[in-house]
Formats: structure tokens, C-alpha cells, sequence
């Protein structure tokens, strides 16, 4: 079977591993990054330690964001749910850890971080102890544990629905009004409809989030 071709995100990696002394915390946490898809917990665990002891600073990188986006690769929410993980994994689940060597495959990061959302929202024992079982010890699909999370898990309030609602119709104004402004020509009769529509969208949005 032909070798699959690297992305621009490993062959980056690669590229400054090559500069970097093998063996120190910074190349360490970039091999990490590389194994990242069978080896996350590894890659939680270092993530903690650079940001715990501010390593990145020494690096180059202002915020830990910053580092995580540029050097290792991965995007705010992938650093969060892969550090709180590992937490929960630590804290909760000891054991598993000690074994992961044996794990193959390790539950999804994200199955792990669903699982400590519920535990953090107060999810009943026994819907609790299902999902568990389902995360760590049935090895379900990241989208089956994410279906049974939802059924399961108290609803948002009133109040984060609308919030999220006015995000999503704001971006997508913003990205229509984006799209059309590229446009050579568009009628006067609809020129003022999206600029309007933006406004009060923010202004609703600055209500809600008041």
C-alpha cells in the first residue's frame, strides 16, 4: 500500500523538530503532536506541563494559544478538550492511564471530554455509568458517545440557546454581506437589507450577552 502523503501541518512539524535537540521538553512535545491521532493522551499530558510551567514563553509564543495554533498545530478547542481529558483521565480514571499501553485503541479525547462535561454537569449515576461504559470500555464511535451524550445531557437554558442562535445568524450575515460586497454590481432596492439586518443582530446580541 502506497504511504500516505504528509500534511502541511506534519511536514511543518518535522521541519522544526529537525532544528530542535532530541530529548528536550519542546521536540518532545512536538513527537508527541506527530503520534497525535494514537497517542493523544501522551500529547494531553506534555500539553499540561508546557502550560503549567509557561514554557512556551521561553519559546517564542506570547499565550499558550498561540503555541498550540503555530508549533504543535492544533486549534483552541482541540488544546482544551485534550488537556481537561487527560485531567479527567488522571483524576477519575488512574488505572486506565497506567494501562494505555495496552489500549489500542485509546477512547476518542473527545468521548473522554463529553464524558467529563457530564460528570461536571451533574449527570445522574446511572446515565453517568452508562456513557462511561460506552466511552471506556465498549470503544463506541466518538459520534455514537456524542448522540448519547445529547440524550442524556440537560438541556441548555433558555437564554445560551438564543445566545448561540444569534451567533450563528450573525456570522452567516457577515459572511453573505462579505460574499456579496465581492459582487460587481447588486440592485439599490437590496443594497441597504444586509447592513441593516447586522446591526440589529449585534445589537441583539450585546442585549443577550449583558
Amino acid at each position: 500500500m502506497a504511504e500516505q502523503p504528509k500534511s502541511k501541518a506534519e511536514l511543518a512539524i518535522e521541519n522544526l523538530m529537525h532544528q530542535l535537540e532530541p530529548g528536550t521538553p519542546r521536540f518532545e512535545v512536538l513527537e508527541s503532536a506527530k503520534r497525535f491521532k494514537s497517542s493523544w493522551v501522551e500529547l494531553g499530558e506534555r500539553l499540561i506541563a508546557v502550560n503549567a510551567n509557561k514554557l512556551y514563553r521561553e519559546w517564542g509564543y506570547i499565550t499558550f494559544e498561540e503555541y498550540c495554533s503555530k508549533e504543535v498545530r492544533i486549534k483552541k478547542p482541540t488544546a482544551l478538550k485534550l488537556t481537561r481529558a487527560y485531567r479527567f483521565l488522571e483524576k477519575e480514571e488512574p488505572d486506565l492511564l497506567t494501562k494505555r499501553e495496552e489500549l489500542r485503541p485509546l477512547p476518542d479525547y473527545r468521548s473522554v471530554d463529553l464524558l467529563c462535561k457530564a460528570q461536571e454537569e451533574g449527570l445522574a449515576e446511572e446515565p453517568y455509568q452508562d456513557l462511561r461504559k460506552a466511552v471506556l470500555e465498549e470503544e463506541r464511535s466518538h459520534p455514537t458517545i456524542l448522540k448519547r451524550y445529547r440524550d442524556v445531557s440537560p438541556p441548555p437554558p433558555a437564554d445560551e440557546l438564543e445566545k448561540a442562535a444569534l451567533k450563528r445568524a450573525l456570522s452567516a450575515t457577515r459572511q453573505l454581506e462579505a460574499a456579496l460586497g465581492e459582487l460587481p454590481e447588486l440592485p439599490e432596492r437590496l443594497q441597504p437589507t444586509l447592513p441593516a439586518l447586522r446591526v440589529f443582530l449585534e445589537e441583539a446580541q450585546a442585549r443577550a450577552a449583558a
